[in-house]
C-alpha cells in the first residue's frame, strides 16, 4: 500500500506540507488554526473531525495565578492517539504550556535571570526547562516574554528581561537557543527530540500599558516602537524563534491581534519570519470588545487577515473562516498560508513520525543534581547587593543569628509568578538553607511573632529580615498602584533598627520596590527577586560569602511610585539640567534621580575602571574601545563591565545613552584585565519610522563602567564622507 506523500519522511517538508494541504477540507484547515485548552472526553469528537490543531495545557486564562493539574504523559498520549489514528488525515496535535522560568526545576523569575547579565546561564536554564517539559509531552513553551517594561507597577514586569532592549535582546536570543536547541539563526528543519519550540510574546509593546495596568491601551510612536519595543522580538526571530504570540492591547487604537502592519508587514515580510503567530487567550474574539469587530465572524476576518495564524481558545476561526472563504469574503490563499505555517512547526517537531511520549521519561530528566546546581548558580548570580556597610559576608561559625520577617520560612513565595509545574515541598526555604550552612557553635533564632523579636535580637550578633512580595503579588493580572513594600514591612525594619544590632534585609520581589527607608535602616540590603527552587540556598551562598555577589539591575529602581516611568535610556529634553534656573525637567518635592540606576550592583570587593582608549581603523567602519578593569579589593569577584553610547546630534532626538555592550569579568584580588568593545554601524545607527536603519554622520560619545552612570568616556565621529575617527581618545 502506498503511503500518502505527507507521511513520507524521505520527502522535503515543503513537499509534505503541500500534499497534506491539498487533501484538507476548509473545516480541517480551520481546525489546524484552532487551539483549545485541557482537552478531555467532551472534546474528543472534535479531535476526530480534525477541528482542533493544538491543546493548551492550562485550566484558565490566568493559569499562572492558580494551581494547575500536573501533566501526565499517559493522558497526553490518549488525546494524541485519537488525533493520529481516528481523524481522517491523522494530523498530530501540538501541545503548549506556560513554561516561563523553568519547568519542574524552577529558575528565578525572568527579571531575576536578567540581573545575572549572563546569556550563557539563561540558555542553560531554558535548556533544562525544555528537556523537562518535552519529557512530559509538552512541545511548545509560551516563552520568552520579551516586553520591555518601564513601569514596575505592571505585574508582568516579573516575566521579562527589564527595561533595556540591548540586554533583553541578547537574553532573548539565548532563551530561544535554550528552548529550541538551535545551532543556526533560522527555524530548523527539525528540532532536537529533547527541546520545545519557543514563543516570543507579547508582540508588541505590552509593557507600555497605561497606568501599569494589564490589558490596557498604549500610545507608542513608530520611532519608539522600532528602536525599543520591537528590538527584542527581532533578536528572537533572528535566532530562529518558531512562534510569536500577539498581545491583548492596542497601539493607538489598533489592537495587536488586528495589526496588519506589525504582524504581516514588519514581522513576516520585513523580518522574514517563517513560523506562526498565535493570539493570546481569546484575543481575536476580544476584537469585539475593543470595538473594531461587529461580531465573531468579523473578528476572525480581521485577526487572520492581519496575520494571526492560530486562534487561542475562542473558536472564532473554526466557526467562521470556512464560511467566510466559501462566501468569498476571505482569501483561501491567506488561510492556506496560516495552515502551512502551523504544519511546518509540527513537521519540525517530528510529530508526524514520533507523535507519542514515553510515559516514564520524565523520571530521568526532572530535578537532576546538575540541573539544581545550574539553578542555584543562576539564583546567586542574579541577586543584587544594594548596600553593605561591612556586615556581609557573615562568618559561618561562632555567630548567633536572629532570623525574622514574613518570608523567612516560606516556600511557594520563593517561586514567583507563573510556576505551574514546580512543587512547593521541593523548595529550600531561607531558614532551612541557613540552618544547613551554619558552622560549629553557631546558633539560629527564628521568630515568627514580633513580640519575640526583642528578646531574641538582644541575644544575637546579627538580624536577618526576609521581606518583600509574595508570589501572588506579581505576574498577570497582578498590577499595583504603588511599588511600596506590603503593609507593615517598613515598620518591621524600623522597629528592628531600634534593637541596636546589625540588620541584613533580604528582599524577595517580582518588581523594583521602594526601598528608600529600608536603605536608611538596614546595614546591608540584598535584592533576591523570586529566586526559584534553590533560592534559599542561593541567598545563603551570598550571605556567607561562598559566592561574591555579581548581580546587576536590569531595570531602574525609583525612589517612589511618583517617579514612574523612570528609565535610564530616556531622551534629553530641551531643558535637561539645572543652569542657575528652576526651569528644567525636575520635581520640587523629591530628588529626580533613581534610588539605584540601571546596571547597578555591589560586591564584597571593589572594582575600578581606567585607561579607556578609543581607536579607529581607516579601513573599517568601526571604533574599538578598550578599558582596564582592576579588582582593588582583597577577594576575588566578578563585575559586569558595561559600554554605553550616545549619538550627540541626529535627525531625531536620541537617548542620553544606550547600552551597546557588556561583559562579565572575573578577577582575583589585585588583578587587572583589559576589556574590548567594538562599535560598528549596528551599534551607532537607529531605525526610522519604517524600521529602516539610519546611520548618520556626526559626533558620538562612549562610556565604560559599572552601571549606566559610567563617566569614563571618549568621543568619536563619523564624517560626512563616511570616515570613522576619534576626537577624544579617552582618559
Amino acid at each position: 500500500m502506498t503511503i500518502p506523500a505527507y507521511k513520507n519522511p524521505a520527502l522535503t517538508v515543503s513537499e509534505r506540507i503541500e500534499d497534506l494541504l491539498g487533501r484538507m477540507t476548509l473545516k480541517e484547515k480551520a481546525g489546524q488554526l484552532n487551539q483549545w485548552f485541557n482537552l478531555g472526553p467532551e472534546h474528543y469528537d472534535m479531535v476526530r473531525k480534525g477541528e482542533i490543531g493544538s491543546d493548551l495545557l492550562a485550566g484558565s486564562p490566568t493559569a499562572g495565578n492558580s494551581p494547575q493539574e500536573r501533566i501526565f504523559a499517559r493522558r497526553y498520549n490518549e488525546v494524541q492517539k485519537i488525533a493520529v489514528t481516528e481523524s481522517r488525515l491523522g494530523i498530530p496535535l501540538i501541545f503548549g504550556r506556560d513554561v516561563i522560568h523553568g519547568y519542574r526545576t524552577v529558575a528565578p523569575i525572568p527579571l531575576g535571570m536578567a540581573a545575572a547579565w549572563s546569556p550563557e546561564l539563561v540558555q542553560a536554564a531554558n535548556t533544562i526547562a525544555a528537556r523537562e517539559a518535552r519529557a512530559d509531552g509538552v512541545h511548545w513553551a509560551f516563552s520568552p516574554m520579551l516586553d520591555i517594561a518601564r513601569d514596575p507597577r505592571w505585574g508582568r514586569v516579573a516575566e521579562g528581561f527589564g527595561e533595556d532592549p540591548f540586554l533583553a535582546g541578547k537574553l532573548a536570543a539565548a532563551a530561544v537557543r535554550g528552548f529550541q536547541g538551535n545551532d543556526q539563526d533560522a527555524i530548523p528543519e527539525r528540532f532536537p527530540v529533547d527541546r520545545v519550540v519557543a514563543c516570543a510574546k507579547h508582540f508588541v509593546g505590552y509593557g507600555a500599558a497605561e497606568g501599569g495596568r494589564d490589558y490596557n491601551t498604549t500610545e507608542i510612536t513608530r520611532q519608539t516602537l522600532h528602536n525599543v519595543y520591537l528590538a527584542t522580538f527581532k533578536a528572537a526571530i533572528q535566532s530562529g524563534c518558531g512562534t510569536v504570540m500577539s498581545a491583548f492591547h492596542d497601539i493607538g487604537g489598533i489592537p495587536l491581534s488586528a495589526h496588519r502592519y506589525l504582524l504581516t508587514e514588519v514581522l513576516k515580510e520585513q523580518w522574514g519570519f517563517g513560523g506562526f503567530v498565535v493570539s493570546d487567550w481569546g484575543a481575536v474574539w476580544e476584537l469585539t470588545n475593543h470595538g473594531i469587530a461587529a461580531d465573531a465572524g468579523h473578528a476572525a476576518e480581521l485577526g487572520c487577515g492581519a496575520g494571526v495564524d492560530m486562534d487561542m481558545c475562542s473558536m472564532v476561526y473554526l466557526n467562521n473562516l470556512p464560511d467566510l472563504v466559501q462566501s468569498g469574503k476571505f482569501s483561501e490563499e491567506r488561510l492556506d498560508d496560516a495552515v502551512r505555517r502551523v504544519l511546518r512547526i509540527k513537521f519540525a517537531l517530528g510529530l508526524f513520525e514520533s507523535p507519542y511520549v514515553d510515559a516514564d521519561a520524565s523520571h530521568a530528566v526532572h530535578l537532576l543534581p546538575e540541573s539544581l546546581a545550574v539553578m542555584r548558580r543562576l539564583a546567586a548570580d542574579s541577586m543584587v547587593l544594594l548596600k553593605n556597610n561591612g556586615v556581609l559576608p557573615l562568618r559561618a561559625d561562632h555567630l548567633t543569628i536572629c532570623l525574622g520577617g514574613p518570608l523567612a520560612d516560606r516556600r511557594k513565595e520563593l517561586f514567583g509568578c507563573w510556576t505551574i509545574d514546580g512543587r512547593d515541598e521541593e523548595v529550600t526555604t531561607l531558614k532551612e538553607a541557613i540552618t544547613g550552612r551554619l558552622g560549629a557553635e553557631t546558633r539560629l533564632h527564628h521568630y515568627e511573632l514580633v513580640d519575640d523579636a526583642v528578646k531574641l535580637a538582644r541575644a544575637s550578633d546579627v538580624m536577618i529580615l526576609a521581606i518583600g512580595e509574595s508570589e501572588g503579588r506579581s505576574g498577570e493580572d497582578n498590577c499595583t498602584t504603588t511599588i511600596d513594600l506590603p503593609a507593615g514591612q517598613e515598620a518591621l525594619v524600623e522597629s528592628a533598627r531600634r534593637m541596636a544590632i546589625p540588620i541584613v534585609a533580604v528582599v524577595f520581589g517580582g518588581r523594583p520596590l521602594n526601598l528608600t527607608r529600608v536603605m536608611d535602616w538596614a546595614d546591608a540590603v540584598l535584592f533576591a527577586w523570586h529566586p526559584g527552587i534553590t533560592g534559599g540556598l542561593g541567598v545563603t551562598d551570598i550571605l556567607f560569602g561562598d559566592v561574591n555577589p555579581s548581580g546587576r539591575l536590569p531595570i531602574t529602581f525609583p525612589r517612589s511610585t511618583g517617579q514612574i516611568p523612570l528609565y535610564y535610556n530616556h531622551r534629553s529634553t530641551g531643558r535637561p539640567l539645572p543652569r542657575n534656573s528652576r526651569r528644567h525637567s525636575r520635581y520640587i518635592d523629591a530628588l529626580d534621580s533613581p534610588l539605584f540606576p540601571f546596571g547597578f550592583g555591589l560586591s564584597y570587593t571593589t572594582f575600578t575602571y581606567g585607561n579607556l582608549c578609543a581607536t579607529a581603523d581607516p579601513q573599517i567602519p568601526e571604533i574599538v574601545v578598550t578599558a582596564q578593569v582592576t579588582n582593588t579589593g582583597d577577594r576575588a569577584g566578578t563585575t559586569v563591565a558595561q559600554c554605553y553610547v550616545r549619538d550627540v546630534v541626529a535627525s531625531v532626538a536620541r537617548p542620553v545613552r544606550e547600552l551597546k555592550g557588556f561583559e562579565r569579568v572575573f578577577l582575583e584580588a589585585g588583578q587587572s584585565k583589559t576589556i574590548l568593545f567594538r562599535l560598528g554601524p549596528q551599534e551607532v545607527s537607529y531605525l526610522d519610522d519604517n524600521g529602516h536603519e539610519v546611520l548618520e554622520p556626526g559626533r558620538f560619545q562612549v562610556w565604560v563602567g559599572g552601571d549606566s552612570n559610567a563617566d569614563l568616556g571618549a568621543d568619536f565621529e563619523i564624517t560626512p564622507d563616511g570616515r570613522w575617527g576619534v576626537i577624544d581618545k579617552g582618559e
